[in-house]
């Protein structure tokens, strides 16, 4: 389907798409099953300046918007969801960056992400704090001109192998969920160091760890906007980000469908191809169809936020100020439902798709050393990270409950 992209924006579609065929698929078995971080790759994306499409030139980026984001991670993900990882979180940590963070911060921070110099990553759980990010129990405590850091984070994707993190600690526990803050840190400071290494189902190629936190000692510049801000931070930045975790399902899920079709084409069963099954036929159009209307979800919903929030950023960049503020400045819509729909829609709808894709290969697409199965245990991470599918439901049937609040004042008011 032709959704109308620009020059530049279907170029970074074609070269996503060359690195994702000609580079990831022939090595992806060999990470997913070393776990090894893909550094070849990373090079490969440093090259062509993927890592920052999203962000404003001013921070060395090619000042395209969310959009550009999520075109390169559905094209890296039809590939490896695994690989394409590093890009997605090194944008989550960009994000609260951007949207919160000082000029200052800004500009020590933004241009080695952009560039892909340096990788990011974000991590706001903790053993005790998923879902209820309100329970955080690292604390972060100023001394003269630095936050001492103290507490332990974990399932932090890119973990090891990143140079930037975004954390959150509460400095101040008496305040609950209003003392909780966002900090930047880098790896090597004196006091952060990384803990377990996690085994997990999908998405091997990117190491998820621990980060310790020992007495560390952060520049107090490294708070991001303003102490107790962190939940506000982390909520706006999930706003931004969903639309990325459903670009990685769209692609996971396209991914799937691609190798299935290879696939069913060639196999014969009684003497014909099992694509000319009718019951594996309905199959192939239930997931063709699904993946589609959640393309069109997705690339709706950038589309609309780039318009909103496009205004805000480019102020911001103009004026020398806080991106969050311009948005408020210039009452700028908030989109916690609309991402979450497309984070639910399309996280389902690649676990969905992947699953069937199995099932229409039968027994060879259970097995290791054919790559469907990969693609099942890759989707199923979308449906849980940056916010459980369950959490998601809520999100979008809270702020529906404020809408139709705020409608029937208006109509009231109106009457």
């Amino acid at each position: 389907m032709d959704y109308g992209f620009t020059e530049q924006q279907q170029e970074i579609v074609n070269l996503a798409r060359a690195i994702a065929q000609k580079k990831i698929r022939p090595v992806r078995e060999h990470y997913d099953q070393t776990e090894e971080f893909p550094w070849p790759i990373v090079e490969e994306l440093r090259k062509v300046g993927l890592f920052g499409v999203y962000l404003p030139e001013e921070v060395d980026g090619l000042g395209g918007g969310n959009l550009e984001l999520v075109l390169a991670a559905e094209e890296l993900s039809k590939a490896c969801g695994g690989i394409a990882l590093c890009v997605a979180t090194s944008s989550l940590c960009a994000l609260p960056i951007l949207l919160y963070g000082s000029p200052e911060l800004r500009k020590k921070y933004l241009p080695d992400l952009a560039t892909g110099k340096k990788l990011g990553a974000f991590n706001i759980t903790e053993p005790g704090a998923g879902s209820d990010a309100t329970a955080t129990k690292a604390t972060a405590v100023l001394q003269g001109d630095h936050y001492v850091v103290n507490g332990i984070k974990n399932f932090c994707s890119t973990g090891k192998d990143a140079d930037t993190y975004v954390i959150f600690a509460t400095t101040n526990p008496n305040r609950g969920a209003r003392g909780i803050s966002a900090f930047v840190v880098e790896k090597g400071t004196p006091g952060f160091t990384f803990g377990k290494k996690e085994e997990k189902m999908g998405i091997r190629a990117n190491g998820t760890y621990e980060l310790v936190f020992q007495n560390c000692k952060i520049p107090k510049e490294n708070l991001i906007y303003k102490e107790g801000y962190g939940l506000f931070i982390a909520q706006l930045t999930f706003d931004y980000s969903r639309p990325g975790v459903a670009a990685q399902a769209i692609g996971i899920a396209q991914g799937a469908l691609d190798e299935t079709m290879s696939y069913i084409r060639q196999r014969k069963q009684f003497g014909q191809s099992i694509s000319s099954f009718q019951a594996i036929q309905h199959m192939m159009a239930d997931c063709a169809t699904q993946i589609e209307a959640g393309r069109a979800l997705l690339y709706a919903t950038v589309r609309a936020m780039d318009a909103s929030n496009g205004p805000a950023i480019r102020k911001a960049m103009e004026e020398n100020k806080v991106v969050a503020d311009c948005m408020n400045e210039l009452d700028t819509k908030r989109w916690t439902k609309e991402s979450g729909m497309v984070k639910v829609f399309c996280s389902d709808t690649a676990m969905r798709v992947a699953t069937d894709c199995v099932q229409m290969c039968g027994g060879i697409g259970y097995m290791r050393d054919f790559p469907v199965e990969k693609y099942m245990r890759d989707a199923k991470i979308t449906q849980i990270y940056e916010g459980t599918n369950q959490i998601q439901r809520n999100e979008i049937a809270m702020m529906m409950i404020k809408e139709a609040a705020s409608k029937s004042k208006k109509d009231l008011v109106a009457a």
